[in-house]
């Protein structure tokens, strides 16, 4: 799967989060790794201050580490989703 760093893939993405049970939000914050999941309650944060390249990144890495459940997401979405679990991802 080829990665494109566009504002439009960005919001390809958090359409991903906005039909499942995960809640995405972007705060300031010292994560380590850009981002930081709460799993128990379902939200996942993300540094505001990153760059575009980096937001998309940390949801990608997101999407590939959390269990979501796919029967909400709509045929494009869900397209997307396993096409970036079944590609190893090249940043």
């Amino acid at each position: 799967m080829e990665i494109k760093y566009t504002k439009q893939f960005l919001n390809r993405l958090e359409d991903i989060f906005s039909e499942t049970d995960y809640i995405l939000r972007y705060e300031k914050g010292n994560f380590q790794s850009g981002y930081c999941v709460l799993k128990e309650t379902k939200i996942a944060i993300v540094n505001k201050y990153y760059s575009l390249d980096g937001k998309i990144n940390s949801l990608l890495e997101i999407l590939k580490s959390v269990e979501l459940d796919i029967s909400g997401l709509s045929d494009k979405n869900r397209k997307l989703y396993f096409e970036i679990n079944s590609t190893q991802l090249q940043f």
